[in-house]
């Protein structure tokens, strides 16, 4: 079908969206305002014109809680019918129908189904294996042209903030088979987290070296810094999941220089896995002790986050390492106890040296369009719109992004800057430098709001807010984590290797187990016969594989 590129459909569409939140069912106001010359410009684009007549585009989806709970939030919308899909069919003649949705273990196996037969909807999300597997069978369609051709220069630059990694990890024989939906690496830098009032009520400074965290670990545990005359306290947390983003162990490995779960750089300049290095030895042979000694919850082993999550609410643990959104865990302990506070502290090293902080190659998830489709521009239509609409210049943050309900996850697609929470922090310091609180743009200002409520009327949904993106919160130290140097972000970031496709969940479980039983004490030379099995059961080819890919980088 023929799709409108001439300047007059454009304008018009940005009209629609101007009047979207206003007229969601349809029709023209009478009043409507000439649109401004920002307004032309972005919707001057031919990846932002309407397909007239408008096109149809099914996805698969999964399901949960959490967007069922949202949508009560939302009355009147629906999964198919919501502001997001009916600003895209506005704008861009684009219809969205679900072929199925599922919940967890069940989307997965029903997708797998539908992967391994070739039934699949118009565009599918996957993970980077399962592109390289549709691409071989031919039953997707290089997508170069539709992104060099129809992605807006703002979306460009967005999804640019990453680095070549994403597209890098998409493109299969040189060709782009599927979009990145990109992540963020420096949204996964960790910082350690402590309960303030328990150094206060001990006396003790927060560590500045790996050294005098062990020692503060060591108080937590046997100091009865809650007062309660009990030995029920615990210095570190820790959950069965060693590598979750908050109460795993990412962070304090950091502290040793152990990068168990980045391809790093060798001494000689060869890629090698973080995990099999000596000092992720010396990490684990700490970690025992802190075990032995009581300092880790000793069924840790059994419980999840969410069951970890339950020793920080009753005001058992003193400290975790996690990302900046750790604020919004920890801070269950003040239902328990008001006077609980905690705060954010750059990740200690040991003495004499200054970590670096890991950051993963996060970006796990393409968007690929089913071979024969007659538009693949489509999917790079919606990229371009839904950034458009959250951040671009007739962005409307309170009315896609936040209600202050998540409506972004209505989309089926949802992209975002990977820098933009470090740039709302950098945008709230300024004001807060100048005392003019004018330059805020939506997501600084959201923030603003949320963090005056909590110091003007003590309003608790606030006290996040300000640990994360105040004066000294968890930004306050990501910024000084970049301007330092200090951030390590992952050396290898191409597709899996064929050796990573069949066998790096073998490899990466014998990892997991091995470490965990160190911890729970078996003997530390584990750690050496670890890594021969590592090597033995493909992770000598992966090495290679991974090194011959970055000597072709290197060129």
């Amino acid at each position: 079908m023929p799709f409108a590129r001439k300047a007059g459909l454009a304008l018009a569409a940005s009209c629609v969206v101007l009047l979207l939140a206003a007229c969601r069912g349809g029709g023209v106001a009478a009043d409507m305002p000439p649109p401004s010359r920002a307004q032309e410009s972005a919707y001057a684009h031919p990846g932002l014109s309407a397909y007239d007549p408008p096109v149809e585009l099914t996805f698969v989806r999964e399901t949960g809680d959490n967007l069922y709970g949202l949508l009560n939030h939302l009355p009147g919308e629906t999964l198919e019918d919501n502001r997001w899909t009916r600003l895209y069919e506005q704008v861009l003649g684009i219809r969205i129908r679900y072929e199925w949705t599922a919940k967890g273990n069940l989307y997965r196996q029903k997708l797998g189904a539908a992967l391994a037969s070739g039934d699949i909807p118009d565009v599918v999300k996957v993970n980077a294996q399962q592109l390289r597997q549709l691409a071989e069978a031919g039953l997707i369609q290089d997508l170069t042209e539709a992104y060099e051709q129809y992605a807006t220069p703002f979306t460009k630059r967005i999804l640019a903030q990453e680095g070549p990694g994403p597209f890098e990890a998409a493109t299969i024989g040189g060709r782009l088979m599927g979009i990145p939906e990109t992540l963020s690496s420096i949204e996964g830098a960790e910082f350690l987290w402590i309960r303030t009032d328990w150094l206060d009520r001990l006396g003790l400074e927060p560590p500045r070296t790996m050294e005098e965290l062990l020692a503060i670990s060591k108080a937590f545990t046997e100091n009865d810094p809650d007062g309660n005359g009990r030995h029920d306290t615990f210095g570190l947390a820790l959950t069965q999941y060693l590598w979750d983003p908050v109460k795993g162990l990412t962070g304090f490995m950091a502290g040793f220089h152990a990068y168990p779960n980045l391809w790093i750089e060798d001494e000689s300049g060869r890629l090698v896995y973080g995990a099999v290095r000596p000092e992720v030895k010396t990490a684990l042979r700490v970690l025992q002790d802190m075990y032995r000694q009581g300092q880790i919850d000793p069924e840790f082993v059994f419980k999840d986050g969410n069951k970890a999550n339950e020793l920080i609410a009753e005001g058992k643990i003193g400290m975790t390492y996690g990302q900046q959104w750790a604020s919004f865990e920890v801070q269950a302990s003040r239902e328990h106890d008001p006077e609980a506070d905690w705060q954010a502290f750059p990740i200690p090293a040991v003495a004499g040296t200054q970590a670096k902080v890991p950051l993963r190659f996060p970006t796990y998830q393409f968007l690929a369009v089913r071979a024969g489709y007659e538009h693949p521009e489509a999917i790079v239509k919606l990229f371009n719109l839904h950034l458009e609409k959250n951040w671009g210049e007739t962005a409307e943050y309170e009315t896609y992004y936040s209600t202050p309900y998540p409506a972004w996850q209505l989309s089926p697609v949802t992209p975002f800057p990977a820098r933009k929470n470090l740039e709302a922090y950098l945008q709230l310091e300024e004001a807060r430098r100048t005392g003019d609180m004018t330059g805020l743009r939506d997501e600084a200002r959201s923030i603003h709001r949320k963090i005056e409520a909590y110091h003007e009327r003590n309003e608790e949904t606030g006290w996040g807010w300000e640990k994360t993106y105040g004066p000294g919160g968890a930004f306050a130290i990501l910024d000084q984590y970049e301007k330092n140097g200090q951030l390590l972000y992952e050396r290898f970031y191409g597709a899996p290797t064929e050796t990573m496709i069949e066998r790096q969940t073998i490899l990466e479980n014998l990892k997991n187990d091995t470490f965990i039983n160190i911890i729970l004490g078996s003997p530390i030379d584990e750690f050496d016969r670890f890594v021969e099995e590592w090597y033995r059961l493909g992770g000598r080819e992966i090495t290679e594989e991974v090194n011959r890919w970055h000597a072709e980088r290197m060129r």
